[in-house]
């Protein structure tokens, strides 16, 4: 049995509200994915629909390789079907990116039943914070990370001996994948406040084991700029390390004003059996004292 004004839903319920919410996130990133591939980069469309034209996505890449691709660096398509598989992938990121704020409200129109007054009001800074620094890093991987790591690669192609070509995926996915990992990453010191926020870490845990903390850190950085060297490594880590730091001051500022959210165990329902009379749990299905079912 459940309080009143309370709705308690069956697991049935809950995956079928996840389902709607996935499906409305499906066709989002369906709509956003071919309005890349298909909308007209310029008014030229206008003067002759019938012939080929430049679909945004073009603009796009044309757009990467001005701002990433050092001078003097040529891009080759390697395999036939690689400027193909360019088109679809790189429309299917910027689908990705334009359809972040779709679903964002999906998860939280999803989450937003089981929350209390408090932590909605501890989710709404959270949901700001992570889109700001997610759009912070991922111009960071964009404009300085993702062109420092194949500028880095330039003077190993004369110690080769090699002329500089480079695959176009190898490029794109390079830049593409470093601009939405950074984005990513830099959200993390924010998911470490909310916990604090919380209570379910204390910012000791980051202070007291800092050098194994920054030392994880940077093997992640590792694993996101795999082609930057030790240069590139530290081009990410150093930004990661001030914002934890960051994080922590935020998170003992919390800890100082006491303002950790600790939500109040549930106090048990009683009700009355129906035969006997005898006080029960809300959820008890048989009466202990004349063992007859309530339901």
């Amino acid at each position: 049995m459940q309080s009143d004004g309370e709705k308690v839903g069956t697991i049935w319920d809950h995956l079928n509200e996840l389902s709607v919410r996935l499906r409305w996130v499906f066709y989002s990133l369906i709509a956003t994915t071919v309005f890349f591939m298909v909308f007209p980069a310029n008014a030229s469309f206008l003067q002759n629909p019938l012939a080929f034209y430049d679909p945004l996505i073009a603009l796009v890449l044309q757009q990467v390789v001005r701002d990433v691709l050092p001078k003097g660096v040529t891009l080759i398509a390697g395999d036939i079907t690689a400027p193909l598989e360019i088109f679809f992938v790189g429309s299917f990121i910027l689908g990705v990116a334009a359809s972040t704020p779709i679903i964002a409200y999906e998860i939280y129109r999803y989450v937003d039943p089981a929350l209390y007054p408090q932590e909605r009001g501890a989710i709404f800074p959270f949901i700001g914070s992570f889109t700001v620094l997610f759009l912070i890093g991922a111009v960071f991987g964009y404009k300085i990370l993702a062109p420092f790591m194949v500028w880095a690669m330039i003077p190993f192609f004369a110690i080769a001996g090699a002329t500089p070509f480079i695959y176009a995926m190898d490029f794109y996915q390079l830049v593409f994948m470093t601009t939405l990992a950074t984005g990513f990453t830099f959200t993390l010191p924010v998911f470490f406040v909310l916990l604090v926020r919380f209570g379910i870490l204390k910012t000791s845990y980051i202070t007291t084991r800092r050098r194994y903390i920054y030392a994880a850190m940077y093997v992640v950085t590792a694993v996101i700029t795999p082609d930057g060297g030790p240069v590139g490594d530290i081009a990410l880590f150093v930004p990661m390390v001030l914002l934890l730091e960051l994080a922590v001051l935020f998170g003992k500022r919390y800890e100082k004003k006491g303002d950790i959210y600790r939500p109040e165990p549930a106090k048990p329902v009683f009700t009355k059996c129906r035969f006997c009379g005898e006080l029960l749990i809300a959820r008890s299905g048989f009466c202990p004292a004349c063992g007859k079912a309530q339901v």
